[in-house]
């Protein structure tokens, strides 16, 4: 039997006793690269969350990441992943919940405290709403902030740039306008003065 099977074997374990005890909320469980994913179902995610804290054989009890991805061209567009630690268990576990763009996602504030600033974070990013929240407002942009910058369809420049005015004395909020003239697709070395060039940066 080789080493990454004997490492995957308590994770294996794990994946049974809790597919077993949360049958309802489970969708599905694998084990790759020495890490456990379990897909649940979104509108279970508190209890399936306050489960993995509590059960002696999982003790979840700290929530070390919360964050999203964007999957465009899949009906339920986004999978919101909850990355927990088990100082118990010396264990990590990843769920992962589907949520459509018009879902709500129950916020998990309640059985992890420290989930508040991370939601909120989703949500500036992402635009995903958190039911239940105790406070669900931007945190990273900026007021009146137009879009969710880690949707994969919101534009790398943006919308708006920002600039102090001189004679208004004032900030600027304006359209992004990219003029042809400065965009200068140089291929050279970023390494103003290097005396050596690297393979490929030479100016054609």
């Amino acid at each position: 039997m080789s080493d990454a099977v004997l490492a995957d074997a308590p994770l294996a374990e794990l994946a049974e006793h809790i597919q077993s005890r949360q049958p309802q909320h489970v969708l599905s469980t694998k084990v790759d690269f020495g890490e456990l994913t379990i897909e649940a179902d979104r509108s279970s995610i508190v209890a399936f969350l306050e489960f993995l804290k509590t059960d002696p054989n999982c003790r979840f009890s700290t929530l070390v990441d919360l964050t999203a991805v964007d999957y465009p061209e899949r009906e339920a567009r986004f999978d919101v992943v909850y990355h927990l630690l088990s100082m118990y268990q010396n264990q990590r576990i990843r769920v992962k919940i589907p949520v459509r763009e018009e879902e709500l996602v129950p916020s998990v504030t309640g059985i992890h405290a420290g989930a508040n600033w991370l939601e909120r974070e989703v949500f500036d990013m992402f635009g995903i709403l958190f039911s239940g929240h105790p406070d669900l407002r931007r945190i990273l942009t900026d007021y009146g902030f137009r879009g969710y910058p880690l949707r994969k369809d919101f534009p790398t420049t943006g919308y708006t740039q920002v600039r102090y005015d001189e004679e208004q004395k004032r900030v600027i909020y304006e359209p992004v306008n990219l003029v042809q003239e400065y965009r200068q697709f140089d291929f050279m070395s970023p390494w103003e003065g290097a005396q050596y060039i690297l393979p490929g940066d030479e100016k054609k």
